[in-house]
């Protein structure tokens, strides 16, 4: 059974035509489209030509998002000793040893971003279960396992993101929040773009960029031109 659409939707979908859009309309249609009653983010829905049931077509990692996310992130860092006191006058929310694993596992689950120190990845591995099936479990290729707990911190509350490309090759990925201008939007989508084209993964043949899509969380799919997204100069999404 089909899935009805509220009137709402129905109006947005009519303004979205059947085209590839260049970066910047898109962005100013996102915006335009961004009319429900809550501050919604701005989202990337990329399919790319890969299959990653095979560990070569893989992609798992990080973009720093030039203008940010226009989110709080509270960061919690596992460590040992004197890295627990680096974390929190590095600006961690939650930082501690053994017993935030023991809290964790209990349940405490108050933050956004968890970063661990190599020293304790073997027990912070048992938490693998309650924090995977959220994207909380700390990863090298994520930046979220690191002694420079401090830099770490720094990049992922100004703006950096880790993502992955989901079972069937697609990447969902929040650039931005509906109220930043074309513009910032822009930024961050050549960063996010840049970064997947620099990952792209070894066993990825043919066609590596599909489809692209830019969304308001509650908005309809506004179809990018891939090549002008491209070949855009940095200069110019400045």
């Amino acid at each position: 059974m089909a899935k009805k659409i509220s009137r709402r939707l129905e109006a947005l979908q009519d303004k979205v035509e059947d085209r590839d859009y260049t970066p910047i309309e898109a962005l100013a249609l996102l915006k335009e489209t961004a009319t429900a009653k809550f501050p919604e983010a701005a989202e990337a829905h990329i399919r790319l030509g890969i299959d990653p049931k095979y560990t070569d077509q893989q992609l798992r990692t990080t973009v720093a998002l030039p203008k940010g996310t226009g989110q709080i992130i509270r960061v919690a860092v596992i460590a040992r000793g004197e890295k627990v006191n680096e974390a929190t006058n590095a600006g961690a929310d939650i930082a501690g040893s053994e017993e935030l694993i023991d809290e964790i596992q209990k349940g405490r689950m108050d933050f956004d971003k968890l970063i661990a120190t190599p020293d304790v990845m073997p027990q912070v591995a048992k938490l693998g279960k309650l924090l995977g099936p959220r994207g909380l479990m700390p990863s090298p290729k994520g930046g979220t396992v690191t002694f420079d707990v401090a830099s770490a911190i720094a990049e992922f509350k100004a703006g950096k993101l880790e993502f992955r490309a989901d079972r069937t090759g697609i990447v969902h990925v929040m650039f931005g929040k509906a109220s930043f201008t074309p513009e910032d939007l822009l930024v961050n989508l050549k960063a996010l773009q840049e970064t997947i084209d620099r990952n792209r993964p070894s066993g990825a043949k043919g066609r590596y960029w599909r489809t692209f899509y830019v969304s308001a969380t509650m908005g309809p799919s506004i179809k990018i031109d891939i090549s002008a997204l491209r070949d855009l100069k940095l200069t110019e999404a400045a």
